[in-house]
């Protein structure tokens, strides 16, 4: 096992015995009621829709410092671990609420008239957390790819479930508490932008904080 200092690819560690220990911040971007995309639409338009959010939030992360580790059907995953990370990831998060709102949405509606015609809503949400996490390689050989072991990546991806109303961004305690004041207040008034709340998270009452702010881009 070793310290990481960069986010590791699959031909960074062993199969056999690698093992990669990194300090990180992962972000979850998830395509809301994908499900019922695919099977009310048209395939082709199903498909658009989800290339479409999957390309705005990949760009997103890769401009504000994350990393793109994996897609997991109509969910990208992004890891920060330099500099201010949490602030970075937080602030992508509501870069991306402004991405859906204000360009995806409106676009989407205006090209597809099966969208428009029958009231569908683009949505989506953000899921942030971070923590130590253990990264190693699993699967066979010729088969085989990255898995994330600690309660970062498996928070960030609870938070990403949720569906609370016009919230689209949720972060965990811990995020918050590192935040630098540039991704907590926002406004003519420097208003706070996240709104504490609680969660159930592997069966116990978890503090997180949630936004409806949006970031231009």
């Amino acid at each position: 096992m070793r310290a990481g200092q960069v986010v590791p690819s699959t031909e960074d560690i062993a199969l056999a015995g690698g093992a990669v220990r990194l300090d990180a911040t992962f972000l979850y971007a998830d395509l809301a009621q994908s499900s019922y995309l695919a099977q009310d639409y048209q395939q082709r338009t199903a498909a658009k829709i989800l290339k479409s959010f999957l390309y705005s939030m990949s760009r997103i992360l890769t401009e504000n410092s994350g990393t793109i580790t994996s897609f997991d059907g109509d969910r990208v995953m992004g890891v920060f671990i330099s500099g201010s990370k949490n602030t970075s990831a937080a602030t992508c998060a509501l870069k991306m609420n402004y991405a859906v709102e204000k360009i995806l949405k409106p676009k989407t509606e205006s090209h597809f008239a099966s969208i428009r015609e029958t009231g569908f809503t683009i949505s989506h949400c953000v899921g942030v957390d971070t923590s130590e996490v253990l990264v190693v390689r699993a699967g066979q050989r010729g088969a085989n790819d990255l898995v994330w072991v600690g309660r970062a990546p498996n928070l960030a991806a609870k938070l990403s479930d949720l569906r609370q109303g016009s919230y689209r961004s949720f972060i965990s305690e811990n995020v918050f508490n590192r935040l630098n004041d540039s991704a907590k207040y926002g406004g003519k008034e420097n208003e706070l932008m996240w709104e504490k709340c609680s969660i159930k998270f592997a069966g116990q009452d978890t503090i997180a904080y949630r936004s409806s702010w949006r970031w231009e881009i």
